[in-house]
This record gives C-alpha cells, structure tokens and sequence, in this order.
C-alpha cells in the first residue's frame, strides 16, 4: 500500500498512527497539495490527502474511511467496535476530534491564504471556528472525565483522533493553554505521546 500525504496534516497523522499501531507495511509519499504542480487530484478528486493507495491502485480517501479500512486487515490492536453503541461512540468520537481538526485548519487559511488580501479576510469566520474549538475541548474533556481513555480502558481510534487534534493545536496554535484548561485531556495526551506510533507520525512544521 502507499500512503500519499503531508508531515503536517492532523488527517494524515491520524492514519499513519493507525497504520503503526496496526503493524501494517505501506510506503509514505509526502505531496504538497497548494502546490502549482501537485498531482493529487490523479488520486483524489477533492485534491485532499490523506489518499491510500491500495495493491490493486485503487484509491481510497478521507481518513475517516481509510482507517475504518485499516482497521479491517489486522486482528492486532482493535482500533473500533465491530458494532453497536460502542462503534458509535468511537466514531462520534473521531467525528468530534475531526471536527476540531477542520476548524483550526478553517480558521489557519482564512488567516495566512495567499490568494486573499489583508482587507478581505473575515475575523468572524476567524472566531466562529475558534468557537468551535473551544466547545469541542469542553465536550472532550467532560466526555473522558476521569477515564484512563476516551471510549473505555483501552486505547481506541478515539484517542488517536484527540490525540492528533491536540497535536495539531500545539503545532498551529500554541496561544491555546488547553493543558490548564483541561488537565484530564493533558493527562491522556502525555499518556499518548509516549507509545511510538504518536512519536513517529505527529504532525510537524
């Protein structure tokens, strides 16, 4: 398999973790999808990476639906419930820890987009994904309360997307004091950072 991605991208991280924590081979490709001549869009239409490359070269995208395939290739390390409302709670898990990911990406290229003029950026936009971001940390952390992890006593995709999204925030937003805010979710993402996979795959500048 062949991973086509960027070492910035939460998205990627996301899969890259899972795909160490599933022991799974695959070759990495980093593309630069605001580049003049990227070729992503041979792979994914949306032009968006995360796109995994599967044996037979067919494409597979959104890294919601490449880990929920990860998941399926390896009994080792059980990343999500095969149904029920445990299946759901992972996912919304993932939902929400994305969601966090999309805001500050949202909020990241409204600011800094070069195709866009000072006068024409929107603050309002700007504060209505940091809105969004400050929420979804408050659900966070009531939702783990005094767990050992999001979805239970084991490690689940839940975690790695919280993970991934609190690593995104420290690489973009370092103004973002979540730790004092939120001490339980501090807790979990020391606990992360300390497996390999977290190590290898977080996201950097």
């Amino acid at each position: 398999m062949k991973l086509i991605g960027s070492l910035t991208s939460p998205y990627v991280c996301k899969v890259r973790i899972v795909l160490a924590e599933k022991k799974l081979d695959y070759t990495f490709v980093t593309e630069d999808v605001w580049s003049a001549d990227t070729r992503i869009s041979e792979s994914n239409p949306l032009g968006k990476v995360p796109c995994l490359i599967m044996e037979g070269h067919e494409a597979v995208f959104d890294s919601r639906v490449i880990v929920e395939y990860l998941d399926t290739l390896s009994p080792v390390g059980k990343l999500i419930p095969s149904g029920g409302r445990e299946r759901a709670a992972v996912k919304t898990w993932e939902a929400l820890a994305d969601g966090v990911m999309d805001a500050a990406i949202l909020a990241r290229m409204e600011s800094i987009w070069p195709g866009r003029a000072d006068s024409q950026r929107s603050q309002a936009w700007i504060d209505r994904q940091m809105g969004k971001i400050d929420t979804s940390l408050r659900a966070m952390s009531a939702g783990l309360g005094d767990k050992p992890f999001c979805s239970g006593v084991h490690m689940s995709l839940s975690d790695i997307a919280v993970g991934c999204a609190l690593g995104y925030l420290d690489l973009r937003y370092s103004q973002i004091d979540w730790r004092a805010a939120h001490p339980n979710l501090h807790k979990l993402y020391d606990k992360l950072s300390q497996r390999q996979s977290f190590i290898d795959c977080m996201p950097k500048a």
